[in-house]
């Protein structure tokens, strides 16, 4: 069992390992200019409390660092911090990078489960690393608005392919198909284990950031990108479960766990499943601390 732990707050790689540039942001993405606000330090900012000023500043970051020109986000879908976000598609090509590359796949192929409507992580690892993505996604109206994202940005049908996962219940059923290989599969699963836990978890961040129980979460999210029976130790037990019959197929399997008191019983589960090598980065944003677990066979 390896871990690997950064010394920076962020991937030497990130893009936002620095202040955000306002004026460039707002060059590139004009509307961001509409909710620009100044800290009690007199630096330009946003109020990250506000939804739509959430959104436009993702909308100005995409299309300033990765030339996304059309981000056409739905009102009430998870809207991701993109620095966190690009963190994990850093330190997975890092781990890709020590792994010997099959002489019969020439492009790198990743599987994202659970993409969502925002497609977050096939934007930044397209731009960054010109990898091949497949996302999967059970949530039809997902599909519909992240296809809208494909269809807003000339080039990207040639790096993004996305299938519908027509059982809930399946993970990677349905979606590798035969003959097919993925360097990596990458996750953000859903965190609750319930719509109340759910609920309950908006209600304490609207809080933190004094907002009324009845304020519209600034980050959003659909209750399956929030919830799932099990939660997010009930989901990842699922994957690993399941990745045994694709061991094949795929290179590295990978999932974000917020948890870290759910590492113990997955480390177990991973034992169980007779996975030949375990790794846990580290990642951190701010004083956010996160993680992801990776296993190959």
């Amino acid at each position: 069992m390896m871990t690997v732990r950064q010394q920076s707050p962020l991937h030497p790689r990130n893009r936002h390992r620095e202040r955000y540039d306002m004026a460039a942001l707002c060059q590139a993405h004009p509307p961001l200019g509409a909710f620009i606000i100044h800290s009690p330090a007199g630096d330009e900012t946003v109020n990250f409390s506000d939804p739509q000023a959430v959104l436009a500043l993702n909308q100005a970051l995409l299309k300033y660092h990765y030339a996304i020109q059309s981000w056409p986000l739905p009102a009430g879908f998870l809207c991701p911090p993109v620095p966190g976000r690009a963190d994990y598609i850093h330190f997975l090509a890092d781990l890709l990078a020590q792994q010997p590359r099959r002489q019969s796949v020439h492009e790198t192929s990743i599987l994202d489960v659970g993409c969502g409507a925002n497609l977050i992580y096939p934007l930044i690892g397209q731009h960054e690393y010109g990898w091949r993505f497949t996302g999967s996604e059970v949530s039809e109206p997902a599909i519909k608005a992240a296809n809208a994202i494909i269809a807003a940005n000339p080039g990207l049908n040639r790096k993004i392919r996305l299938r519908r996962q027509k059982n809930p219940q399946a993970i990677f059923q349905g979606i590798i198909h035969k003959g097919e290989y993925y360097h990596a599969t990458l996750c953000n699963p859903p965190f609750h284990a319930s719509a109340e836990m759910a609920q309950a978890g908006s209600q304490r961040k609207q809080r933190n950031l004094g907002l009324g129980v009845n304020a519209p979460l600034n980050f959003g999210g659909q209750a399956q990108e929030l919830w799932c029976e099990g939660g997010e130790s009930g989901f990842i037990t699922r994957m690993i479960d399941e990745s045994v019959s694709f061991a094949r197929q795929c290179g590295w399997f990978t999932t974000l766990v917020s948890r870290k008191e759910n590492l113990p019983a997955l480390y177990a589960r991973l034992r169980q499943a007779g996975v030949q090598e375990v790794k846990t980065v580290t990642m951190a944003q701010g004083q956010k601390q996160s993680r992801f677990i990776a296993w190959r066979f």
